[in-house]
């Protein structure tokens, strides 16, 4: 059995959050992964779904069955901390830690494969409709001669209670 990996370094979220969504994949067929990704609201399911769609592609490079890959392992590890501070009452301030987190992603070609409990359909692409016609611009006098007709068809109030008297 041949394993493919994938990873994903310095994800700008904390990795507690990411391991909440990770879990949730761990030991699925990659068809049915990726629905319950795309279904979750949280903010790491998305990059989470494009670091499969990479070790899917990299499965592909190496010639392997889309339709036998389940995921082996998610690993999500501490990155790098980024220091900030926030500013407080009387001139004081308090420290602020951004995490970040490493994702690796394992995947494995497997014989015994259940069928997935979704397929995702690919999109086909539209065919573009022919263009809206472009308007023909009007000379500039006609464009002026507008201009001064909208400004004559004001009304009494607006003519009186203007904030400038002409």
């Amino acid at each position: 059995m041949t394993e493919i990996k994938a990873t994903l370094r310095n994800l700008n979220i904390a990795p507690r959050k990411v391991r909440l969504v990770a879990s949730s994949v761990k030991g699925l067929h990659v068809q049915s992964a990726i629905a319950r990704l795309d279904s979750m609201p949280q903010r790491s399911a998305g990059h989470l779904a494009k670091l499969l769609l990479s070790a899917v592609a990299n499965a592909k490079d190496l010639k392997l069955d889309e339709n036998k890959l389940v995921v082996k392992s998610i690993e999500v590890n501490k990155g790098i901390t980024l220091k900030r501070i926030r500013a407080r009452a009387k001139g004081r301030a308090t420290p602020v830690e951004k995490k970040m987190s490493h994702v690796t992603l394992l995947l494995e070609e497997s014989d015994s494969v259940k069928r997935p409990d979704f397929v995702i359909q690919e999109k086909k692409k539209e065919e573009k409709k022919e263009p809206k016609r472009e308007r023909k611009e009007q000379p500039r006098a006609k464009q002026q001669d507008t201009a001064n007709k909208e400004k004559t068809r004001k009304g009494f109030k607006e003519r009186v209670f203007r904030r400038k008297s002409v």
